[in-house]
């Protein structure tokens, strides 16, 4: 009986660790979908306030407008059966500036409608940085709508994270299991987000194609050492991380304040380069060393 139990409940790991095979769903390719990428005067500006892409039909990428916040984050939302995740809000707490709310009420209002279901919203972070939890007090008190808390033990309350940062965890939406996965080192509450059924990683602010500002050398080592290590034992369709900041041209980045990147580089990322990035953290040792690579800069900040 105790071995049938183990068998059961290794089953059952499997299943909600994504395992299992999701059915297929028609997706945009993210290499040619175009981003608003600000203004050369932004008084002229006519783009959203707020870009809402459509990844696939249970999975929305969301970026603010670079004339309303120069960072001009991305945000993702996630539907499952019984609940909808929202990762970050935004560099920007007024709504009349920045209607994050009004925006994801309106996905998940046309959501439950389609599918005559009622919806949680639970609004997460992938760090607790100012440019992605701004708009947070747009969420605060809303129906059916939870906030996750900052600090390291509000997200390992809510998401049953034990021994942080080595364990993972798994939060389920309903038919849609997410692993949650701790990686510090760039903020101490940074996470990154795997969804089996796109094959999505998201991992904020600790890899992107940008300025990869390292806060702890040695603990943003062993999260990245994780992560390349995740990715070989998982199917990954792209890695996307909050910000774009290099250009086009190999190596080169725009400006800290830029308002208007024409000429940006692509929003994903691969496995391969993360593997980039995690051999270059191990040549480089103990020593925080800024170094620039085509897609990405390592940039120690202490």
């Amino acid at each position: 009986m105790l071995q049938k139990k183990k068998i059961t409940f290794s089953l059952l790991l499997l299943v909600l660790m994504g395992a299992c095979t999701y059915p297929a769903k028609e997706h945009i390719n993210l290499e040619e979908q175009a981003w608003i990428h600000g203004s050369e005067d932004c008084e002229q500006n006519s783009d959203p306030l707020i870009q809402v892409v459509k990844y696939d039909e249970d999975t929305w990428i969301l970026r603010q407008n670079k004339c309303t916040n120069y960072e001009a984050p991305f945000m993702f939302l996630f539907f499952g059966k019984n609940k909808a995740l929202l990762m970050d809000t935004g560099a920007t707490r007024e709504e009349d500036k920045f209607p994050l709310y009004q925006t994801v009420k309106s996905l998940i209002d046309a959501r439950q409608k389609e599918y005559a279901t009622d919806l949680q919203l639970v609004v997460a972070h992938t760090h607790a940085h100012g440019d992605h939890h701004a708009a947070d007090a747009q969420f605060q008190g809303k129906p059916a709508t939870s906030v996750i808390g900052l600090q390291v033990e509000d997200i390992k309350s809510f998401f049953a994270i034990e021994n942080w940062p080595e364990n993972n965890a798994v939060y389920d939406l309903g038919d849609r299991a997410l692993e949650i996965i701790p990686i510090p080192g760039h903020q101490k509450s940074s996470i990154a987000v795997y969804d089996p059924q796109s094959g999505i990683l998201l991992t904020g602010d600790t890899f992107y194609p940008g300025r990869l500002y390292v806060e702890d050398w040695s603990v943003f080592k062993e999260s990245i050492r994780k992560l390349y290590d995740f990715t070989k034992k998982h199917e990954i369709s792209y890695i996307l991380g909050n910000h774009i900041e290099m250009s086009l041209e190999p190596g080169k980045d725009y400006p800290i304040g830029t308002l208007y990147q024409p000429e940006e580089q692509k929003l994903p990322l691969y496995p391969e380069d993360l593997e980039e990035l995690h051999k270059a953290l191990e040549r480089l040792g103990d020593q925080p060393t800024r170094e620039i690579h085509d897609k990405f800069i390592i940039y120690p900040i202490k």
